[in-house]
């Protein structure tokens, strides 16, 4: 199809894309799920799980192959912009008197599905068709480790802050677990795409160049970034748009050296200075990313989505048990270590339960491995119902401790014993 072809090809599936997703997200909001799992069940559908099940000539005719493209490049830019408010964010969140448990819940929440997923992965090697040719059954281990252990904290601050529990143990001890619990999976992701590269070239390019961009951003990001937002020679369009010239480069060179563009613009946001200005910048870009260019990237892994193949009862399986071990594997481990450092049930259960959601984060790593060859439709199907299945079960299970802890009666005291 030639450009010219292609272009009305392109308006009317963004309008499909645009008004479906606002639908589910109409009718999916009427029992508490935010809108990014709407946006997420909303892309699935749209893909050949049921769409070009039910009526392929359609998604045919409404998502041509050379199409796909495009959609992807549009995309990456509503998911540039969103990491980039994501690490916004991830920097306004400081909680300090939570330190030492925020940091056990976080370790375990990251160690104990990550060996969940590397021991099911080894477990399985040979009998269920997972594994890339060509890729080493390390390296796909690593990364469905990886994967059942990211957090969804962009959701996790959104659900927190929509349901008023900010201030709340257990909203500010699931935030901060959630903060450092993505950045160390995204730390791993980066470490798992340098040893898929299969090369050693790759590898060396790809860890010199993430040194590099560490210490250019430690030591003149703020800078930088400070004197872009607080000088008064630009005007808010002028700030805004260097802003974004700047977000851009950097996704550029992450992207080249093989760390990709989404830790770059999460890097980026993380350095820039808490300032009113950096707000407004946020302000203009952020509803635009959200509501046009991100559902983008949610239809684009949705297409790459077959839940037929599900028809296999060896991937069925192995997704039933990848969903088991998610579960257990962050809810258990959250829920636990937050009883022993002595926080009570409600407390314990509320942060396993916002713990467990991985949303759009373990999208992105989904399709980062996707694009780098080290996962394949199965896997990537399967790993996609994992984000599913944890993200929709969050907001249920929080109304259902809500309200058993309402109709739970008062623990009644002891009364205390007097000396005779």
């Amino acid at each position: 199809m030639t450009p010219t072809e292609l272009a009305p090809r392109f308006f009317i599936a963004v309008a499909v894309i645009i008004l479906f997703c606002r639908l589910i997200t109409w009718l999916l909001a009427k029992v508490g799920q935010p809108p990014v799992v709407s946006e997420m069940l909303a892309g699935v559908m749209l893909g050949p799980s049921l769409l070009g099940l039910l009526f392929p000539q359609v998604q045919e005719a409404l998502f041509p192959a050379p199409l796909l493209p495009i959609l992807y490049v549009v995309g990456q830019i509503g998911l540039v912009l969103f990491m980039f408010q994501t690490g916004y964010a991830f920097k306004s969140h400081k909680v300090t008197n939570l330190v030492g448990t925020a940091g056990a819940v976080s370790l375990a929440g990251v160690t104990v599905p990550l060996l969940f997923g590397v021991l099911l992965v080894l477990a399985t090697a040979g009998v269920v068709p997972i594994r890339v040719d060509g890729v080493s059954i390390g390296v796909t281990a690593a990364f469905v480790g990886v994967a059942l252990a990211i957090t969804a904290f962009p959701m996790l601050a959104r659900i927190i802050t929509e349901r008023g529990i900010a201030g709340t143990r257990h909203g500010s001890l699931s935030l901060a677990s959630g903060a450092v619990d993505d950045g160390v999976a995204w730390i791993m992701l980066a470490v798992v795409l340098a040893f898929g590269s299969g090369e050693a070239g790759p590898a060396f390019v790809t860890a010199g160049g993430t040194v590099l961009f560490g210490l250019v951003l430690w030591l003149a990001g703020p800078r930088v970034t400070g004197a872009l937002i607080r000088t008064d020679r630009l005007d808010e369009r002028g700030r805004m748009l260097a802003v974004v010239a700047l977000l851009f480069l950097i996704a550029f060179y992450t992207d080249e050296i093989g760390l990709y563009a989404v830790f770059g613009a999460f890097a980026l946001g993380v350095v820039m200075p808490r300032h009113e200005r950096t707000d407004r910048v946020i302000g203009r870009v952020g509803p635009v990313a959200s509501a046009v260019f991100l559902p983008l990237f949610f239809t684009f892994s949705g297409l790459r989505t077959e839940f037929g193949l599900f028809g296999d009862p060896r991937v069925l399986s192995f997704a039933a048990a990848c969903v088991a071990l998610a579960i257990a594997g962050k809810f258990g481990a959250c829920w636990a270590a937050a009883r022993l450092r002595g926080e009570p049930s409600g407390v314990a259960l509320r942060v396993g339960a916002l713990m467990n959601a991985r949303g759009l984060m373990q999208l992105i790593a989904l399709n980062v491995g996707l694009e780098a060859g080290i996962v394949n439709a199965s896997l990537f199907t399967v790993l996609v119902l994992v984000a599913l299945v944890t993200t929709l079960m969050t907001t249920p299970l929080l109304s259902w401790l809500d309200r058993w802890e309402r109709r739970a009666p008062a623990p009644v005291e002891e009364p205390a014993l007097v000396a005779s």
